[in-house]
């Protein structure tokens, strides 16, 4: 635990990629190899469950600190982290110890099996031998809230540097549904063997987004293939050893939500991966986004479901062919392949080929992105004809030029603090349009501003605050913000009958005046054109 807590410490220490990688390095290099397995595990999001409720954990805190809990309370929202909260209120450890992160990741998961009396028992133990920065790292994994600010990218780039192995080679190799519990150090990173986990997908390629419009590209139009961004589920469905499975972007295994694609196995050949978009889909058309979310949350999906809203799996490339990886082939051989494949699937299965767009110039592609709403779609996807399909976010070859988002000017009426570094700030905001002469809530929005802009707003807050619910405060409708969303769609959980996509504040409307905020009917005009 002393080298994972030092390790810990280096991270956070340091905003520099460099310096981080080394720090990584190092400790991949002399580290136990079950050590290194766990902690490759917490940088790639597999986190040990929760064992203790957050209640119990500030209860006894407070109560071995000899502070009253209410005090407790009130310091946790400064400090912005209970982990951290808790690590600096506890009294000074009495005893020294050298136990590993995997012993103490052993000892968080074995609580599961205690009653309340026992898991304070043990944690106050465990507090007991453990200095401050030990306690706080100790502290993040039985929270859950377990982050050392470090992409599993630059985690395999500090790997590869220990190990040797090549960097898309190790991104293969951690994707999947392994466990610490199921595998090794040597049997997941060393010796890797490929026929091990048959459902193991490959490494996303990630687009970035175009801002500048496709003219600031460095290849003219012809170097191109567009095609349209959907607005589903990324996913890649694989196909080996006579079984089927089904990946998010997230490394979620969703096999069983999408029942539907199993029909594929007898149209599309074993040693196949296609990456694409799962689409809700109905009567030769894609649904609304909010058709599909209905389905993203169960395990197992009612008939009623499948009905209402069946799903396809939007193909757009082509990664694995005949049990060979063809990530390296450029995008116009693996595209010529898709369509070979998806020509060889009869048209009621829930296979199709995203089309491509075609376009002469940028004006043209300009003008069919615009339209993107009326097919359902988020922009255009622009992709370099003779790019490989590579792993995670690289620069140059794929990017996404998404439309403009929509926009609403409402009012703030709530607002509540922040975490973390913006814990003493007010950033977590409600907002609400007219319905005739009442204002009535319809999203939250937590992003978009500066932090000097959070700085006034909160001053604002503290000064009219009308009520207290718990952390909320509800403020005097005075402020007007333009906020941008992606999308609308119907919602019978909200008052407002509505509900927003990624919703953010663009600007503050210091110019606009209360009366000329948006109105509830101009929700529902949006949501009838758009949703």
């Amino acid at each position: 635990m002393k080298r994972f807590a030092a390790l810990f410490t280096a991270l956070d220490q340091t905003t520099k990629t460099n310096a981080k990688v080394d720090a990584l390095a190092a400790y991949f290099t002399a580290a136990p190899e079950d050590d290194k397995l766990w902690t490759i595990a917490l940088l790639s999001g597999r986190r040990p469950k929760r064992t203790v409720v957050a209640t119990r954990l500030r209860e006894w805190a407070a109560d071995r600190a000899g502070l009253p809990l209410w005090l407790f309370e009130e310091c946790y929202p400064i400090v912005g982290d209970l982990a951290e909260t808790m690590a600096l209120i506890l009294p000074d450890a009495t005893r020294d110890s050298d136990r590993s992160l995997t012993h103490w990741i052993g000892e968080i998961r074995a609580l599961a099996r205690l009653d309340d009396p026992e898991k304070r028992a043990r944690i106050l133990d465990a507090w007991d031998q453990l200095p401050k920065i030990e306690r706080f790292v100790f502290n993040k994994l039985i929270t859950g809230g377990f982050r050392m600010g470090v992409s599993q990218k630059l985690m395999t780039r500090a790997l590869s540097r220990a190990t040797g192995i090549d960097e898309p080679d190790l991104a293969h190799r951690l994707m999947g549904d392994w466990q610490p519990d199921s595998t090794s150090f040597e049997s997941l990173i060393l010796t890797h063997d490929p026929e091990a986990d048959l459902s193991k997908p490959y490494p996303f390629y990630l687009a970035y987004q175009l801002d500048g419009g496709p003219a600031t590209l460095d290849a003219p139009p012809g170097n191109w293939a567009a095609e349209r961004k959907w607005d589903g589920i990324r996913g890649q469905l694989i196909l080996r050893g006579g079984n089927h499975y089904l990946w998010s972007r997230g490394e979620e295994l969703m096999t069983d939500r999408f029942p539907e694609l199993a029909r594929l196995i007898d149209h599309v050949p074993p040693g196949t991966v296609l990456d694409g978009e799962v689409l809700a889909w109905k009567d030769g058309a894609p649904l609304p986004f909010n058709a599909l979310q209905k389905r993203i949350g169960r395990k197992t999906v009612p008939k009623a479901l499948l009905r209402d809203a069946p799903v396809i799996l939007y193909a757009y490339d082509l990664l694995e062919w005949d049990g060979q990886d063809i990530r390296a082939r450029p995008f116009d051989d693996r595209r010529a392949l898709l369509e070979d494949v998806a020509s060889g699937v009869p048209d009621d299965m829930p296979l199709r080929l995203s089309p491509l767009v075609s376009f002469d110039d940028w004006d043209r592609l300009a003008a069919i992105r615009d339209g993107s709403r009326e097919h359902m779609s988020e922009g255009i996807m622009l992709k370099r004809r003779d790019s490989p399909y590579r792993d995670g976010r690289k620069r140059g070859d794929w990017w996404k030029w998404k439309v403009d988002p929509l926009t609403i000017d409402a009012v703030m009426i709530y607002a509540q603090q922040g975490h973390g570094r913006r814990a003493n700030l007010f950033t977590d905001f409600t907002f609400a349009v007219w319905d005739e002469d009442q204002l009535v809530p319809f999203t939250k929005a937590y992003s978009g501003l500066t932090d000097a802009e959070f700085r006034i707003i909160t001053a604002w807050v503290r000064k009219n605050t009308l009520e207290r619910y718990g952390p909320v405060r509800q403020v005097t409708p005075q402020h007007v913000f333009e906020i941008a969303f992606e999308g609308i769609q119907e919602s019978p959980r909200h008052k407002s009958g509505v509900a927003l996509r990624f919703p953010r504040m663009s600007r503050w409307r210091h110019d606009k005046p209360l009366s000329e905020a948006n109105t509830l009917a101009d929700l529902k005009d949006m949501l009838a054109a758009y949703g």
